[in-house]
């Protein structure tokens, strides 16, 4: 079972949770790691797909990963990483994986890595228009009981939107993200920790606070794209398509620092005002 010193440096603990996330492993996420009385959702995800990389063969890309919350993975509590092969053809991948806390699933995901291939089918969107990436964050700093623990880690520059229970009216954000202390290597499971570190945008929209989660949540890297560096700002745009009735459907685009797609991302999100 693996334990790690709340003390330790940000992205060592980070990266050892993502290398030691493999099929069979059961281990524990620290404190400095909530969201709430959980595990922040983005490493969740992260987690899973970092196992299901490690169970790759090849250097196959990963082309979507789809992630469903279904119960709270608490934090300092040893939890089991199990991996499924669903199916390894000759040009794609698909896999199964869950974290498992107390005999009950607590996060599922399940992710296609394919090969490159020639394609007579080619199109790439026009490159974003972006500001320039940002000397330093403009988020809120750490408050005790206000802000999720997990973001001391981030930086977050707000171009625009608003803080949650700010009584906005549009929930809408346009910004830049990046992890707070660069990793040695950026991969795909690092981005997948990042882009779920925005508040959903509809919490703008409120006066008061109110608990809100992820219910589904689906991210797609588009290929080819530009080589991230490892402490590159990523840009981030995302719209509420729809909210009512207690639920809200998100969509975001992740570009690199020139402005070019690198990721997709929609949610269904749960909220509780």
């Amino acid at each position: 079972m693996l334990y790690f010193n709340h003390q330790q440096n940000f992205m060592t603990t980070l990266d050892s949770l993502l290398q030691q996330a493999k099929h069979g492993q059961t281990m524990s996420v620290p404190a400095s790691w909530g969201q709430g009385r959980t595990v922040f959702g983005g490493l969740s995800a992260a987690l899973l797909n970092s196992a299901m990389a490690h169970e790759l063969a090849d250097s196959r890309h990963l082309r979507a990963q789809t992630t469903q919350f279904i119960g709270p993975l608490n934090l300092d509590e040893p939890f089991l990483v199990e991996v499924e092969h669903l199916r390894d053809g000759k040009n794609v991948t698909q896999m199964q994986a869950r974290l498992l806390q107390r005999d009950r699933v607590a996060v599922q995901a399940m992710a296609a890595f394919g090969t490159d291939r020639e394609s007579k089918a080619k199109f790439q969107p026009e490159v974003a228009v972006l500001s320039e990436p940002p000397l330093k964050p403009n988020w809120i700093p750490q408050i005790p009981k206000v802000t999720p623990k997990f973001q001391r880690y981030i930086d977050l520059k707000i171009d625009e939107g608003g803080y949650p229970f700010t009584g906005k009216s549009n929930p809408y954000y346009r910004g830049w993200m990046r992890l707070s202390t660069a990793p040695s290597v950026l991969t795909d499971a690092h981005i997948i920790a990042l882009l779920d570190v925005w508040p959903p945008t509809v919490l703008q929209m409120l006066k008061w606070p109110a608990p809100a989660s992820t219910l589904s949540w689906n991210v797609e890297f588009t290929h080819p794209h530009p080589e991230i560096a490892n402490d590159d700002w990523l840009a981030y745009e995302c719209k509420t398509r729809q909210a009512g009735e207690g639920y809200a459907h998100t969509e975001a685009t992740i570009c690199a620092p020139n402005g070019q797609m690198i990721a997709l991302s929609r949610q269904t999100v749960t909220v509780f005002d």
